[in-house]
């Protein structure tokens, strides 16, 4: 291996380090789940008012609601008292609410204050000071942990509707009703789909043990790098305070570049049958696209994929990020090696120009 390569790896391992220390970005961004077999969506808001917009996030777990008029949004809590007040001056929850602790947990499960009080005089606290908010709604997704709704149960294999759901607001003086609907879908069949998602593993294990040159593991990397490139581009929008979408798309693509700049030079590698080398290199893709992969895992196993993109193409891009990144680091590992032995036989060096040995 020359120097150029050696310093080169030191480089690459260095960035590897800083990747791992920092975190991938993943297309969940915000730390929630990539996939479910439930959904959440927004039906309408009446009446409409330009500036004030309402999202589902996570699946039906989540609300966003963006004010961008000059006007004060109040969002009462479960028995109809204040809660929160969201506008242009900021973000206040009323810490007499009993939604204000109810939220703090997905089921509710959350002992609540002797100063939580329905009828108490509200008692507002600063939570933000931009004119949007996200917060935990129990009104629009399952409550039932560990209990699937009847209508699953009874026909588990249709795709259906489990409620619909209702939030109101008020903006000024206008009552305003958010409505929406949360579904469920079954997942993939798993006898269906997780023999095709070990393809591309036991594909780069053999590219390392069995192949005669090391262009099929080139081939692979060339894979796995454009699965790393797409899972990248296709985040999506995360809740306005968190980051713009521009932001957390140049997040994910930092270490998918580092995926394909690897990549390249790993199938340059290959075609130049420096075979160590691709190998090599295949082991740091192989870490690299579990970095990116496994995050997202469970959308190989839920019907719905949190994806700026065609679900399917999602799920192969995630499917393809986990199984190559098990597959090339033994792979990688078996074409160091191979190669390594047979660039080291005599009749090799022989054959090669004086000038081109490293």
């Amino acid at each position: 291996m020359s120097r150029v390569t050696g310093r080169l790896l030191v480089v690459l391992l260095a960035v590897l380090g800083l990747l791992a220390v920092a975190g991938p970005a993943s297309a969940h961004v915000g730390g929630g789940a990539a996939g479910s077999d439930f959904a959440g969506r927004v039906l309408s808001v009446r009446p409409d008012v330009p500036g004030l917009s309402v999202r589902i996030l996570q699946f039906g777990d989540e609300l966003e609601l963006v004010n961008g008029t000059a006007t004060e949004v109040l969002v009462p809590g479960y028995s109809g008292e204040p809660y929160l007040r969201i506008g242009p001056d900021g973000v206040w929850r009323n810490s007499r609410s009993p939604a204000t602790y109810i939220n703090l947990d997905r089921y509710g499960r959350t002992s609540l204050p002797a100063a939580a009080d329905v009828a108490a005089e509200p008692a507002w606290e600063q939570v933000s000071t931009q004119p949007h908010y996200v917060w935990h709604d129990h009104r629009t997704h399952w409550m039932s942990e560990n209990l699937l709704p009847p209508g699953v149960v009874e026909d588990p294999g249709r795709s259906q509707t489990v409620f619909e759901w209702t939030v109101p607001l008020v903006h000024g003086d206008t009552a305003v009703e958010v409505t929406g609907e949360l579904t469920w879908s079954p997942p993939p069949p798993a006898w269906l789909v997780w023999p095709l998602y070990a393809v591309p593993a036991l594909l780069a294990v053999a590219a390392g043990l069995l192949a005669r040159t090391p262009r099929p593991l080139g081939v692979l990397l060339l894979v796995g790098a454009a699965a790393a490139l797409w899972h990248a581009a296709a985040t999506p929008e995360p809740p306005v305070s968190i980051a713009s979408h521009a932001g957390a798309i140049l997040s994910a693509l930092l270490p998918a570049g580092t995926a394909v700049l690897v990549a390249v030079l790993g199938f340059r590698a290959a075609l130049r049958g420096r075979g160590a080398l691709t190998g090599l290199l295949a082991v740091v893709l192989g870490w690299l696209l579990l970095v990116q992969g496994l995050p997202d895992v469970d959308v190989l196993w839920s019907a719905n994929v949190a994806s700026a993109g065609p679900e399917p193409v999602a799920r192969a891009a995630v499917a393809a990020l986990v199984a190559l990144g098990v597959g090339l680091v033994p792979g990688g590992i078996a074409a160091v090696r191979r190669f390594r032995e047979a660039e080291a036989r005599p009749g090799r060096l022989a054959a090669t120009p004086a000038g081109s040995l490293s």
